[in-house]
């Protein structure tokens, strides 16, 4: 589902982010990735979902081998892959339906379905009364939750999640967290940088711990 082979990543002349990565990930775990602030934790999700090209080595996800893929072809990549990323990204000439409504423009849904879609993902998160809203008019963890609507909307064969926990008070956290957890327990394989040592705990079938750019803990790499 998810292999890194040898995988290097840098940016221009300076030094490595990642180096020397390799693990694999099967269908339907629920891995985290743990590691100190600048670790490579968020390198290493934009490159399974495609948002970074790859500086040396093989990725692999969902059947695809991805550093080799030419950049037409990456979006058709994401309709698979679910991104949740600490910067939103969300947009802000649209509303909140809106926004989640957009990873299914490309899919060819009638708009009726798709507009029923979106609102059962933004119930999911709790967004059952934000549909109209701008997202400046929303709190940061409300704009952190439309932002995981707008990931599983396409319901993905993998979701990734940056620190997805960070903006939101205890209950929402463990919201969002059963949120994935039922994704992943109809098959969606997941992978989750963080710090929250309790929620490893609670959820995680693995934790691979990287410092630096390399893995310090590969006791759970398969």
């Amino acid at each position: 589902m998810i292999e890194f082979r040898h995988v290097f990543k840098s940016y221009g002349r300076g030094r490595n982010i990642l180096a020397d990565i390799n693990f694999r990930i099967t269908p339907g775990e629920f891995i985290f990735v743990s590691g100190p602030s600048g670790a490579g934790k968020s390198t290493l999700l934009k490159l399974i979902g495609g948002l970074e090209p790859v500086s040396r080595g093989a990725i692999h996800v969902n059947g695809h081998r991805i550093d080799s893929m030419p950049a037409r072809a990456r979006p058709y990549l994401r309709r698979a892959v679910g991104v949740i990323l600490q910067d939103t990204h969300l947009l802000l000439d649209r509303n909140a339906m809106e926004n989640v409504l957009l990873p299914l423009a490309v899919t060819g849904l009638d708009r009726q379905r798709a507009r029923s879609r979106a609102r059962a993902a933004m119930d999911k998160v709790g967004l059952s009364d934000k549909y109209t809203l701008n997202p400046i008019e929303m709190s940061g963890g409300e704009q952190q939750r439309l932002a995981i609507a707008r990931a599983i909307v396409n319901r993905p064969a993998i979701l990734i999640a940056d620190e997805p926990t960070a903006n939101l008070d205890d209950a929402s956290a463990q919201r969002i967290m059963s949120v994935f957890r039922d994704f992943n327990q109809v098959g969606v394989t997941t992978l989750i940088a963080s710090h929250d040592h309790s929620l490893m705990a609670d959820y995680a079938d693995r934790t691979l711990r990287i410092d630096a750019g390399r893995f310090t803990d590969i006791s759970g790499v398969a």
